[in-house]
């Protein structure tokens, strides 16, 4: 599990190794034992865009950037992958919406009973999902999408945990 220190040092670094300009603001940097994943919020579309119009013009702002910044978000996500041994993913927030450009699929081994078998084949065959890994990952999804304040309540605790872990003796001395 990743400490608050090594949380702190990796928002610091790209904070101070982003150019300036790229965002309205800090990053935010959301990270787990496989990647960093940075995103940075593009300015909002002006309040007097149709609707209509509104999710195109995000669209566009977003591709917009992505292209401009290619070649530094992949100098920087080099550099950051060296000094972290992480790999690097990124996305920008603009206007509510968040747009992911890069992130990793990474494959997760599970042990299922029949009856939770049936409900990843009941998805597959209802055509929500192409396949059981389809199913499971949207599963996952709809479980994060209504804990959100379950799952945040569960981080803060184990940061705790780290952080009282990394306060006590070193047993490794």
């Amino acid at each position: 599990m990743a400490t608050d220190d090594d949380t702190a040092q990796i928002h610091g670094w790209f904070t101070g190794r982003l150019p300036e300009g790229w965002f309205t603001g800090a990053p935010e940097i959301v990270r787990d034992r496989e990647e960093i994943a940075v995103l940075g919020a593009l300015p909002d579309p002006p309040d007097d865009v149709p609707e209509a119009e509104r999710a195109a013009l995000v669209e566009g702002l977003a591709r917009r950037f992505r292209e401009e910044t290619r070649e530094r978000r992949i100098e920087i996500a080099r550099e950051a992958e060296r000094k972290f041994r992480q790999k690097v993913s990124w996305g920008v927030v603009c206007g509510g919406e968040t747009v992911m450009f890069t992130t990793l699929s990474v494959p997760v081994m599970t042990r299922l009973r029949q009856t939770e078998r049936q409900v990843l084949d009941t998805l597959v065959a209802a055509g929500v999902a192409r396949s059981r890994s389809d199913a499971l990952a949207w599963c996952v999804r709809l479980v994060g999408k209504h804990t959100d304040t379950w799952l945040a309540d569960l981080r803060d605790a184990l940061q705790h945990v780290d952080r009282v872990r990394s306060e006590g003796p070193d047993i490794n001395s």
